[in-house]
């Protein structure tokens, strides 16, 4: 089984480059002013023009968007898909807008909570965010991850939350995941990325 990877939150060459280096299949890049890991279009665009031919995709990160958010990024940054933390509704609605691949982040506590419909590209699942979070996402914590073992998942999923080097290979083993998204996990500093860590993560997703 080949595991796909995702580095989410770049925010700087350093982390561009070790995640083209060391094989990610997508980077994330966070158009949300609450995180540590916020980026702006004009910081982003360079970065983005910076991935080699046949490299990570790029991902957009979008919290409860509007339709001109969205469009200010992608009339700047080439995207070629977006990650939204809204509704089954509002995500349906901007990928009939925009005509990008969207993927939908749902939060679950419990097995009833996994998505059994999809009208978009894909969902990232990860726990329901802590009571008093000021992020619905990005919050470094992991759910039990038997939870999504031999479920029949609607369309494509990527397994996030909590994952770092030294237990990645154990959440894909339990969660079934095909593909898993990191973000504090490869830090040194709150949107500091690591590119030793950035490395040993690939790595460690890919050795099973």
């Amino acid at each position: 089984m080949t595991v796909r990877v995702k580095i989410c939150g770049i925010r700087d060459e350093a982390g561009l480059e070790a995640a083209s280096a060391a094989g990610a299949d997508w980077v994330g890049f966070v158009f949300f002013s609450r995180s540590p890991r916020h980026v702006t279009a004009p910081q982003a665009a360079p970065l983005v023009r910076r991935l080699p031919p046949g490299g990570p995709r790029a991902i957009g990160l979008f919290v409860r968007p509007t339709d001109d958010e969205i469009r200010h990024v992608l009339d700047a940054v080439a995207l070629d898909g977006v990650q939204i933390y809204d509704t089954a509704a509002r995500a349906t609605a901007i990928r009939a807008r925009f005509g990008v691949p969207v993927w939908l982040a749902a939060g679950i506590a419990a097995r009833a909570d996994l998505p059994q419909s999809c009208a978009v590209d894909g969902l990232v699942i990860e726990s329901r965010p802590p009571a008093g979070a000021q992020r619905p996402g990005g919050n470094a914590q992991a759910f039990d991850w038997s939870l999504t073992e031999g479920w029949q998942a609607p369309v494509p999923w990527m397994l996030a939350g909590g994952l770092r080097p030294d237990n990645v290979r154990e959440a894909v083993m339990r969660s079934g995941a095909r593909a898993v998204d990191v973000s504090s996990g490869v830090e040194t500093a709150p949107g500091i990325k690591s590119p030793a860590l950035i490395h040993e993560f690939v790595r460690a997703a890919r050795t099973l």
